[in-house]
């Protein structure tokens, strides 16, 4: 693939949030209560002693914006390359019926381009077990074995059956973060999830609580009431009892069929279409949505859920507590974490992949949870032109000068031929 164009905008998360108990600060700088005990909304900050601010931090503050006097490496922005190659090789199928024909060929493509980036990285969430999955499997290694030692989660198609469908919302999605900072699931298959965005106070909302309080909580965190909330929920039979809820306490609901990593980062979008997300959904694409939302300052909770008796046996064996609720700083430890998805089929959250005569643009967002960086990217891949792949059959038959149209180009790539015969390294 050659990159022949790229508009890159980026954009900051709102981060306005409802304002929480306060805490003032000790003459150490330990954070400790007030000695006057007040209400959550009566309380007011004491001044206390200024707190420590880094380098890092100061640099930023005098100059309005990033720390460019000693930039590190973003690998949200090679992992870009990598959700594209899994979306463009996806893409072919798109409503062609065969789920299977576009999982493999995400998982191909993504497999071959991570494997050329300079880390050194161990799939935590991958395609299966070893046995079950002959790549990206769990416990694979990954990259060129260079540092950085990194945990890596990776979903090369999120929504096999909206693309074997022709249906809106596929992605291909990976998040990565330091080796042992990414939650491993195990045996675990499914959690209930509970997500929002920076606007709402992670610590006012709790799977613990009944579905009113949380969503009186995140209408009182956003200044409007209950019934402007909209809720974003699977559209699955086991959620009959909590749309009952929902709608019981007056809010609106949107219903999805697939995709919910995409889902939970909508309820952190400015603007967002969705305020809060609530559910059973996949573990391994709780973590991966986990990773996106620490990028953007919103908060996940997940817990455990098991489908079966059996299942249930097996999270236990593997001594997981199916009673803990996981935290997103449980999920994703620390803030050095990377998020990429590029679209496979338009979505509210990205457009999908557009073919043309002689390559494709994607539409992808890039995310970096130290800056909380969030990049919208639209690429432009040729692999047939005068910059591109001489190899190619538009060149071998003598380009636009050998046939009477481009849009009849015969041996044009498609799912009977891999996708990257026709591309060179973009």
């Amino acid at each position: 693939m050659q990159l022949h164009a790229s508009n890159v905008r980026s954009l900051r998360p709102n981060t306005r949030q409802c304002q929480p108990a306060r805490l003032a600060l000790s003459a150490s700088g330990v954070v400790r209560p007030s000695r006057r005990v007040k209400t959550a909304a009566q309380a007011v900050l004491s001044p206390g002693k200024p707190a420590q601010v880094s380098e890092t931090e100061q640099a930023r503050s005098d100059t309005g914006g990033p720390d460019y006097t000693a930039p590190s490496r973003n690998l949200a922005l090679e992992l870009v390359r990598v959700t594209e190659a899994a979306a463009l090789a996806a893409a072919r199928w798109l409503g062609k019926g065969d789920k299977n024909a576009a999982d493999q060929a995400a998982v191909d493509m993504m497999r071959k381009v991570l494997n050329e980036i300079q880390m050194d990285g161990i799939v935590v969430i991958g395609e299966g077990e070893k046995d079950e999955a002959p790549m990206l499997y769990c416990g694979e290694h990954i990259g060129d074995g260079s540092p950085p030692k990194v945990d890596i989660a990776v979903d090369p198609l999120d929504g096999t059956t909206l693309t074997a469908q022709g249906r809106s919302g596929a992605l291909a999605v990976i998040a990565l973060a330091e080796r042992g900072c990414l939650y491993d699931p195990g045996p675990s298959f499914y959690m209930e999830k509970l997500a929002v965005g920076p606007g709402v106070d992670p610590r006012r909302v709790s799977l613990n609580y009944s579905v009113a309080h949380n969503l009186e909580a995140v209408a009182n965190c956003l200044g409007k009431p209950v019934s402007d909330v909209t809720v974003l929920v699977l559209d699955r039979p086991r959620h009959a009892k909590l749309i009952q809820e929902i709608r019981g306490a007056g809010a609106r609901i949107r219903m999805i069929s697939d995709g919910d990593v995409g889902g939970a980062i909508e309820t952190a979008k400015p603007e967002a279409p969705v305020d809060i997300m609530m559910g059973i959904g996949g573990t391994p694409e709780g973590v991966i949505a986990a990773a996106a939302l620490k990028c953007m300052g919103g908060s996940l909770q997940g817990r455990l859920w098991a489908r079966s008796e059996e299942d249930a046996a097996a999270i236990k064996a593997s001594g997981r507590d199916m009673s803990q609720i996981l935290y997103t700083e449980d999920l994703v430890k620390g803030n050095d974490c990377f998020f990429a998805a590029t679209g496979v089929s338009d979505g509210d959250l990205l457009r999908g992949v557009r073919f043309f005569s002689g390559g494709a643009s994607s539409n992808s967002v890039v995310m970096r949870g130290k800056s909380q960086t969030v990049r919208y990217i639209e690429t432009f891949h040729k692999w047939a032109g005068p910059a591109a792949n001489p190899q190619s059959p538009w060149h071998q038959h003598g380009g636009f000068n050998g046939i009477h149209s481009p849009g009849l180009l015969s041996s044009s790539p498609g799912p009977s031929t891999p996708l990257d015969a026709y591309m060179i390294d973009d």
